[in-house]
């Protein structure tokens, strides 16, 4: 091996290489910390100064990260946020953890990673290990970065190196972290490999090397496309129950107690968070190159979408129960974050059910003690109420889309407002103004005349 590679494998054995972090979010700021706890000089870099200036006052906006552990990174003087990227000149091992979102219409947008790899072709010094870790499509590390840096003349595996290892970050996991949540990666070369893993060995406790970047990048894909499609069927067979009249949560539970050949899955309102939207169409664009279509991505996709839909629909089923229609009704939403004890709003189906009762003619509000404002799709603010039964009690109906664990969910069952659940967080209420998706409405009532405005 070379020179680079030597010196490059001994500064990290030693914990002198320094180590740098692209983007400074729900995965970069995490992975960031782990490799300060682990002995590492670390630098962040973000271009958004607001979170740089967070992280210097110890100030943490991730919640799998507490203020206490920043200040501790911080104080250490091995911590350091920036959002200058000439900085990349001093790192010896660059990990890339940047957004790839979709666009408008339904395809990968790299953009992010683009952005990244043009200041990496102006800044970096020979022998650097470029780590990406953004969810993407199979053939981006060679095609995004390997082949950008080789047209300058550097040779990946000898000038440089190579890596892709996939994020795998569930926020709010509080069994699973950065440390022991087992690390799968690729390397371009037998060095590459070697190298990356190597490193992330001295901050992940099982790293799981595969034989190429495609590999590792198609496993992550796989991962969330599993996810996807066992989540669709789910809800599609929930609202083959509600027409049936039989329990899906019942019988899912049910299903759920044979010791072998099943995995529980449950429905919802919706899929959301960073990966399980978006994963997916990665892969369905990237097989169309190839001539390939994947049905069960595009059914899994649609079935998805289409669940706020459901809910709404489903709503007004209730509310016609009560004489009422959802046309000028006071709709309370009852959580926004896409999954219960968390902040992060990106993908919510919660957000989409917020905006269709409001083009329903709904005067719609939400709670959410996590997340207390957002955008809405004109670009206005919108703040969460407080938390105040007897304002609650106004509402025509309340809908539970995110079941965050610290609501009382026995007080908001006894105000009885018709209350639909559907996250099956009122599973020990069986009162008659509790209504689930899955399940059908079969209860008549006469017209409450409390609750008709």
């Amino acid at each position: 091996m070379n020179q680079e590679y030597e010196q490059l494998l001994n500064a990290i054995e030693d914990k002198k290489a320094v180590l740098g972090v692209v983007g400074l979010g729900y995965v970069g700021l995490p992975l960031a910390v782990e490799m300060v706890k682990q002995g590492f000089t670390v630098i962040g870099i973000d271009v958004d100064p607001a979170k740089i200036e967070q992280i210097y006052h110890g100030d943490s906006y991730i919640s799998d990260i507490s203020s206490e552990e920043l200040q501790a990174c911080v104080a250490s003087g091995r911590f350091k946020p920036t959002t200058d990227y000439s900085m990349i000149a001093v790192i010896d091992a660059l990990s890339i953890c940047v957004p790839t979102p979709l666009s408008e219409n339904q395809d990968p947008d790299t953009s992010y990673i683009t952005s990244v790899v043009d200041q990496i072709k102006l800044h970096m010094k020979k022998g650097l290990l470029i780590t990406l870790e953004s969810t993407t499509y199979p053939g981006t590390t060679e095609e995004l970065i390997q082949e950008k840096i080789e047209a300058l003349g550097y040779r990946v595996g000898e000038d440089f190196f190579l890596c892709f290892s996939p994020e795998r970050v569930d926020p709010s996991n509080t069994r699973f972290n950065t440390f022991n949540t087992p690390k799968v990666i690729g390397g371009t070369t037998e060095a590459c490999l070697t190298l990356g893993t190597a490193l992330y060995s001295k901050y992940v406790e099982n790293v799981v090397p595969v034989t190429s970047p495609k590999v590792a990048e198609m496993s992550k894909l796989l991962e969330n496309t599993f996810r996807s499609v066992n989540i669709a069927f789910i809800n599609e067979m929930a609202m083959m129950c509600d027409r049936m009249g039989i329990d899906i949560w019942e019988v899912i539970d049910a299903a759920a107690t044979k010791p072998f050949g099943f995995m529980p899955f449950y429905p919802g309102p919706g899929i959301g968070g960073h990966c399980i939207p978006l994963d997916p169409m990665y892969l369905s664009w990237k097989a169309k190159g190839f001539r390939f279509y994947s049905k069960f991505i595009e059914l899994a996709q649609s079935t998805n979408d289409n669940m706020p839909y459901y809910v709404i629909n489903k709503t007004s089923t209730i509310l016609n129960e009560y004489a009422k229609s959802i046309k000028k009704s006071n709709i309370l939403v009852l959580g926004m974050a896409y999954k219960p004890d968390i902040s992060d709003l990106r993908e919510s189906p919660a957000l989409e059910v917020y905006e269709l009762y409001k083009e329903s003619g709904a005067n719609v509000e939400y709670y959410d003690p996590h997340a207390v404002s957002f955008r809405d799709k004109n670009g206005e603010t919108v703040h969460s109420v407080a938390y105040d039964l007897a304002k609650f009690k106004t509402y025509d109906c309340i809908v539970l889309t995110t079941n965050h664990s610290g609501l009382d969910y026995g007080e908001i069952a006894a105000m009885g407002v018709p209350i639909l659940d559907t996250r099956n967080a009122f599973k020990n209420f069986n009162e008659p103004h509790i209504y689930k998706i899955g399940h059908s409405v079969q209860h008549v009532h006469e017209p409450n005349m409390a609750l008709i405005v």
